[in-house]
Order: C-alpha cells, then sequence, then structure tokens
C-alpha cells in the first residue's frame, strides 16, 4: 500500500517533467522560427475547432487550429497544423508564416512575439516546478511518517 504513495507523485512528476519538455521544446522551435528571417505567403487550407472539458460541472475548453501549406524557397511544400491561431483566418485565406530552413514543418502563423513566449513558458516551467515541488515533499513527509510509525510499532 506505502508504494501507492510513492509511485503516483512519481508518476506526476514524469507527466509533469513531459509537460514542461515539450513546452520548451514549442517555444524553442518558435524561437527559431521567426529569428531564421524565412517567411512565405500560405494559404489556410482548413480551419476546425475542437472541444474539450464540459464533464461533470467542468468548464469547456475551445481551441482553434488551422492546416497552412506554403512552398519553401528551394521549392518544397510544407503543409502544417497550428493550435490558438487567429480568429479571423479563415478557410482559403492568405497568411504570412515563419519558418527555420532546417525545419520548415515546424513553421508558425503567429506574428513574432518572443518576449510573450518566453513570458508563458517561464511561468508554465515554474508552475511545473512547483508541482514536482510538491509531490518530493510529499513524498519526503510520507516517508518520514511511516519511518515514525514503524519506530512506534516496534516500540511496543
Amino acid at each position: 500500500m506505502s508504494a501507492f504513495f510513492y509511485a503516483l507523485p512519481g508518476l506526476i512528476i514524469v507527466l509533469v517533467l513531459l509537460l514542461a519538455a515539450r513546452a520548451v521544446r514549442r517555444a524553442l522551435e518558435l524561437r527559431s522560427a521567426w529569428s531564421s528571417g524565412l517567411t512565405a505567403e500560405a494559404r489556410c487550407l482548413r480551419s476546425y475547432t475542437t472541444v474539450s472539458g464540459g464533464g461533470h460541472d467542468t468548464s469547456v475548453t475551445t481551441t482553434l487550429h488551422h492546416v497552412y501549406e506554403f512552398t519553401t524557397r528551394d521549392g518544397r511544400v510544407i503543409r502544417f497544423e497550428e493550435s490558438n491561431g487567429r480568429p479571423t483566418v479563415v478557410e482559403g485565406d492568405i497568411v504570412t508564416v515563419h519558418y527555420a530552413a532546417q525545419q520548415p514543418e515546424k513553421a508558425t502563423a503567429h506574428a513574432p512575439s518572443p518576449l510573450r513566449a518566453a513570458t508563458g513558458t517561464i511561468v508554465l516551467v515554474a508552475f511545473c516546478g512547483m508541482v514536482i515541488a510538491f509531490c518530493v515533499f510529499f513524498m519526503i513527509s510520507f516517508h518520514e511518517m511511516s519511518e515514525g510509525m514503524d519506530s512506534l510499532i516496534d516500540g511496543i
């Protein structure tokens, strides 16, 4: 039974680390695309929304997705999907995308905003750090408590 009190926080730590790594990776991809200086005109091929939540009196979250297609300077046709785009972009619109030559599939139609992206990433990583610290604190506290109970039982 006590393994549960180590396994669950351990699993939470792993999931939070994966979330933080994903956020940092995406921030670096955006930074690379924006700083490369390469842009292209892309056509919005499709626009759709996904809905999550709403069960058991929880809030509903709607995410807007766009599928874009553009041609790189070296002639390759790239198609990519991006979430949380501008709600005014509809199917058939032409938008400017930023991309890095070595990874054009990681392009973005978001306007360059490095400070905003960095701030969001830092806040998310800090929150993840707090969750990890709480899980470690919980595991240490449980370990010390269970050792105290064992010594109490041995004394009886």
